[in-house]
């Protein structure tokens, strides 16, 4: 009897914390925050002691996990539209490589050993540090890597007309090349200008530009009002990326 009784109990946790997990969604799945992996440890240290204790009722059990799920779920919306409250949760990214320099400072702060980059970067299928332009330990651990030869080999694939025109502008790619000042830390790439309608005025001021060089950079894109931008980036090489509300325009 005790024997159905703890496959019972077993298969009804399952069932709770398998729902408990859809509900707080898929970002769980594909990223663990600290506040994510804090909610998830808890909510299996209570469901093995729900299973274990076959004297305790099951909704001692079930109550608290109910409870967490909704803490992240409020927490996740709250953050949605505010900014500072999901970095001060998630944190920020770190610059392990920039320019092709390991910044040796970042990685002391973040316990980040040399080990661990050469693993990272071997699963990003880097054989060369001299092969990376920028590599960026994101807040769920994982390295992104932006490698030197990005450009070259899309480069390759243009035909003969296309590798001309490119030749023919090269001076202004050098000039895009210098858009972002030396002393401005690519602490995100692509670098966001607008998010949820709101000017990130901090990285404009990174960037040495002002909001009315935006307003006329977006004007160009058919862009009126800051409002109507859902998400608005530009990466190091001057590149600008505009996502609005209903509709998408890419420049």
């Amino acid at each position: 009897m005790e024997l159905w009784t703890l496959i019972l109990r077993t298969v009804l946790i399952y069932a709770v914390v398998f729902l408990i997990m859809r509900f707080m969604g898929k970002r769980e799945i594909g990223k663990l925050s600290v506040l994510d992996l804090v909610i998830s440890v808890m909510i299996a240290e209570i469901a093995v002691i729900v299973i274990e204790d076959s004297d305790a009722p099951m909704w001692k059990g079930i109550v608290p996990m109910i409870a967490l799920m909704l803490i992240q779920i409020i927490t996740a919306l709250i953050s949605l539209n505010n900014r500072k409250l999901r970095l001060w949760f998630d944190g920020k990214p770190s610059v392990i490589i920039a320019n092709g320099k390991i910044n040796a400072d970042v990685m002391r702060k973040q316990r980040y050993n040399l080990d661990d980059l050469m693993l990272q970067l071997r699963e990003n299928r880097v054989g060369s540090i001299h092969d990376v332009e920028f590599a960026i330990l994101e807040t769920s651990g994982k390295l992104s890597v932006i490698t030197k030869d990005d450009e070259e080999g899309a480069a390759d694939n243009l035909s003969s007309a296309g590798k001309a025109e490119l030749l023919a502008d090269a001076d202004k790619g050098a000039a895009k090349d210098k858009f972002i000042p030396p002393k401005y830390r690519y602490e995100v790439l692509p670098i966001p200008l607008i998010m949820d309608g709101k000017v990130q005025d901090e990285n404009l001021e990174k960037l040495e530009k002002t909001r009315f060089w935006l307003k006329n950079v977006l004007q160009e894109q058919g862009v009126h009002d800051f409002k109507d931008v859902f998400f608005c980036t530009i990466d190091h090489k001057g590149k600008l990326f505009v996502d609005v509300h209903h509709k998408r325009t890419k420049g």
